[in-house]
């Protein structure tokens, strides 16, 4: 007998519902939200608010482009946490909702377990091209950049972290700072594709182990724009391209050099990539490029996959239906996450 799991994601400011059945993609509908623009960053209570508003036209648009009914349903995946709180609220009160209403038992998803997972999403039911276990994956996003050793679907050890600013956060900051607007990924990751790396050097942290520091980086970035704007008020947009360029070489120099580590001392080389800083092409040139060089097996996600998206919480509840690791109807989201991932 199919499962068919349908999977719920609000955890920042995408709302998100996705069908899938026995491994297989059947439908994935992302809302985004362009209120937050304006203010360079999301603001929680207009993020919970427009969930609120988003939810059940995303929801209802899944069922429909899945051609499914709600009969066919076996269990409703949501995200648990980390994230927002009001965001989560939404997604979790909807999930349960839907598991009363339509008598579907309720799967938590842990947010960064999906993004890992979003690599078993399958386009075909012959589709092969997931990692073997065990693998390293290099997390990426908004929030979090780590290396976590992945010995099975359930069993995810994060081995390297930031201590201070994540990759996507420096991204972001540092366009804020050039008047770029938000998200800053993009934008960065366009303009430095016209621009030239080698113009400016940026200071890159000495932290021991796998672990990361951009709080460093982002400081020399906002140092140089400081006493080059004493000079030259005009030098953000003569140079603009430029400090993209250099600024994206930083950055993924840095996040490549702890997975090289990472790899080498583990002596694994099925590596993939995951979250919204995967999708930037440099990162991706990168990864190309390690593989050539050191003969790594590299699993990069389609970019519609590799931001917030239910498809990867769908995923999730399907390992976890199979091993019947349904919750409780008292669950409630949580902010944060302890170190390992389960």
């Amino acid at each position: 007998m199919s499962i068919t799991i349908i999977g719920i994601e609000s955890s920042c400011d995408d709302t998100s519902c996705a069908v899938i059945r026995d491994g297989v993609l059947l439908s994935n509908v992302i809302a985004s939200q362009s209120v937050h623009e304006a203010y360079g960053g999301v603001v929680p209570e207009l993020a919970s608010r427009a969930h609120q508003q988003n939810i059940v036209p995303v929801v209802s648009e899944a069922i429909k482009r899945a051609n499914i009914t709600r009969q066919e349903l076996s269990a409703v995946a949501f995200t648990r946490g980390p994230g927002l709180l009001g965001s989560l609220l939404v997604g979790t009160s909807f999930a349960k909702g839907l598991s009363v209403a339509w008598g579907i038992p309720m799967i938590e998803v842990n947010h960064l377990q999906a993004h890992v997972l979003a690599h078993f999403i399958k386009q075909a039911p012959d589709d092969d091209h997931c990692p073997k276990y065990p693998f390293l994956c290099l997390l990426v996003s908004g929030g979090n950049s780590q290396i976590i050793k992945v010995n099975a679907y359930n069993d995810m050890e994060v081995i390297g972290r930031t201590i201070d600013d994540a990759a996507g956060e420096a991204f972001d900051k540092c366009a804020k700072v050039m008047g770029l607007g938000y998200p800053g990924g993009p934008v960065v990751n366009r303009l430095a594709n016209q621009g030239n790396e080698q113009t400016f050097a940026f200071s890159k942290p000495q932290i021991p182990g796998y672990d990361y520091s951009f709080s460093g980086l982002k400081t020399s970035f906002l140092y140089t724009l400081r006493d080059a704007l004493k000079e030259n008020p005009h030098f953000i947009e003569q140079n603009k391209t430029d400090l993209c360029a250099s600024l994206q070489k930083t950055i993924i120099d840095i996040l490549m050099d702890k997975l090289r580590k990472a790899a080498k001392d583990l002596n694994i080389k099925e590596i993939a990539a995951a979250g919204g800083v995967s999708a930037n092409s440099g990162l991706r040139d990168a990864f190309i490029d390690h593989s050539e060089r050191f003969g790594w097996k590299i699993h990069l996600l389609p970019n519609a996959l590799t931001t917030d998206n239910a498809a990867m919480v769908a995923i999730t509840g399907y390992y976890k239906y199979m091993d019947k690791e349904f919750c409780p109807m008292d669950a409630i989201p949580y902010a944060r996450v302890e170190s390992n991932i389960r």
